[in-house]
């Protein structure tokens, strides 16, 4: 890949990933040495930071990076979240939640893998109306698990997630993505083998 094609790769997997990410995860993923990722995401920073023209930032805190709104439009996602509060939930919040309830704790990237698009959006606004919650995944570093809250119980008049229709049906339906996490984390751990000419 050209210096320009890597960065444009920077960006849609900060784009996608739509949280933190360790600069060392970013290159293996993409096949680039850490030192290499590490210069282009400085110059990329610079670039959106000091750009009027870009409505996006790149965040450092460490050796992690993230992809985000810059703070002066802000506004932007205040006015759309308080619209969004005052209507019922869209088929994709419903979609969403029924995922977390039915396979929880369950991953944003099985729940992006299951809807077959990014969830991010979504599951941060859920995550405001307070009906998930989200914690550490054990043993994995910045991967966090969705489960439902007790505020959506309490809205649903269960006393346990146990409780919601055909539970054990559904939730039965995990196993068959078990598999993709096993896949996903050994691709994560595994050495990078960086092909001579990569298709773009």
């Amino acid at each position: 890949m050209t210096n320009e094609e890597k960065t444009a790769a920077i960006q849609a997997l900060l784009f996608y990933y739509g949280e933190p990410l360790a600069v060392g995860k970013a290159a293996k993923l993409l096949g680039m040495k850490e030192e290499e990722c590490a210069s282009i995401v400085e110059a990329l920073s610079t670039k959106r930071n000091g750009d009027p023209s870009s409505g996006c930032v790149i965040l450092k805190n460490g050796d992690e990076i993230e992809l985000a709104t810059k703070p002066s439009l802000a506004w932007i996602f205040k006015k759309l979240i308080e619209e969004e509060f005052k209507e019922e939930l869209t088929p994709a919040s419903l979609e969403t939640i029924a995922i977390v309830a039915y396979l929880g704790p369950v991953t944003r990237a099985v729940i992006d893998y299951v809807r077959g698009v990014n969830s991010t959006f979504i599951l941060r606004n859920l995550l405001i109306r307070g009906l998930v919650s989200r914690d550490l995944a054990a043993g994995k570093k910045n991967v966090f698990e969705y489960r439902i809250s007790f505020d959506f119980l309490k809205h649903m008049g269960l006393s346990r997630v146990e409780d919601l229709p055909e539970y054990q049906k559904y939730k039965n339906i995990l196993q068959k993505f078990e598999h993709f996490e096993e896949v996903e984390e050994n691709h994560e751990n595994r050495e990078e083998i960086v092909p001579e000419s990569p298709e773009l």
